[in-house]
């Protein structure tokens, strides 16, 4: 029921100051039991809705965050891993005070974002997708506490990530196609410029140092089903492996529509293992055996670690979330 009461006006039906009724809306606990009830109750009969915008001036603070994301509009809209990790960050802002504002740019040469964030328009932010080449990002990082999903470049002391162990589970993910008696093991990595495609690449190469087996190719997809399409067909021009280590879902669909226009199967002449476990591992046909990572649970760690630091509360500097491989029929 919309009201147009005043903090004022609270006060008088409660019979306490302006203040006093200021303190209660601001959860302060300097507020004696018989008085906070008066205000509660005259609050709940004036059906008064404390102004937001004259809390955070009088508190310096917005009761936002900025979810940073530099990629393009494709790529955020495209791809699964993006949908998930912002509901687990919706899901662990559900029961505070603060709102979510997602601020999607693969580049700031107006500085736009940077300067958003750096003049007060949000309390902290949540960084995912970043790149060695966003300069843009290192001026957010400077201005309001960060919570990195993944790994970042040049991590600062301070800073808390959330992430998973890319280099154990690529290595799982080999080992995988080694085990099934794979041999001629090539690899779809994803952006060069990412600290998680470098881990990824790691740990296949790791598994195959340790099977005494040598990378057939590696080829780079960018991340994308039109990147996983194109590398695939990069690595046929070079021949034909036995297996292919995809480090995401979405490029090891993209991977297995050109395996299929060259006249290949999966898996009898060449097996796919991807990376995420998302729904489009099940889209697929044969549907994907892939690296199951938790995207939810790591939108809902970085909002809560961050929260947790605005609050004033201490919290692990680092959180390593579980992965997991699930066998399907593409290996």
């Amino acid at each position: 029921m919309p009201s147009h009461a005043t903090i004022e006006e609270v006060a008088s039906a409660a019979g306490v100051s302006r203040s006093t009724v200021s303190r209660v809306v601001n959860g302060s606990s300097a507020v004696s039991p018989e008085a906070l009830a008066a205000v509660q109750d005259a609050i709940a009969a004036l059906h008064y809705v404390p102004n937001r915008a004259a809390r955070s001036l009088a508190s310096r603070q917005t009761h936002t965050i900025a979810l940073v994301v530099p990629e393009d509009t494709t790529t955020f809209f495209g791809d699964p891993f993006f949908a998930a990790l912002v509901a687990g960050i919706t899901g662990a802002l559900r029961g505070s005070d603060y709102l979510l504002n997602v601020l999607i740019a693969s580049e700031d040469p107006g500085d736009k974002v940077a300067s958003f964030v750096r003049n007060g328009g949000v309390d902290g932010a949540l960084i995912v997708s970043h790149h060695t080449s966003d300069a843009f990002i290192a001026r957010i990082a400077e201005a309001v506490p960060v919570v990195w999903g993944g790994r970042p470049v040049g991590r600062r002391d301070g800073e808390y990530v959330v992430d998973v162990d890319n280099v154990a589970a690529s290595r799982t993910a080999t080992q995988h196609l080694i085990d099934t008696g794979r041999t001629r093991i090539a690899t779809i990595s994803g952006s060069p410029s990412m600290v998680s495609a470098a881990d990824r690449l790691e740990g296949y190469r790791a598994a195959l140092a340790d099977a005494g087996l040598t990378p057939f190719a590696e080829e780079s997809g960018d991340y994308t089903e039109a990147g996983g399409a194109q590398a695939a067909r990069r690595i046929l021009e070079l021949g034909q492996p036995d297996a292919i280590f995809v480090a995401s879902d979405l490029m090891a669909r993209g991977a297995l529509t050109a395996l299929r226009a060259a006249g290949l199967r999966v898996p009898e002449d060449i097996a796919i293992v991807g990376f995420d476990d998302s729904s489009v591992a099940l889209s697929t046909d044969p549907q994907l055996t892939t690296i199951r990572q938790p995207m939810y649970a790591h939108g809902e760690a970085m909002a809560a670690v961050l929260l947790a630091h605005l609050a004033g509360r201490e919290t692990e500097q680092t959180t390593i979330l579980p992965t997991e491989l699930i066998v399907r029929d593409s290996a």
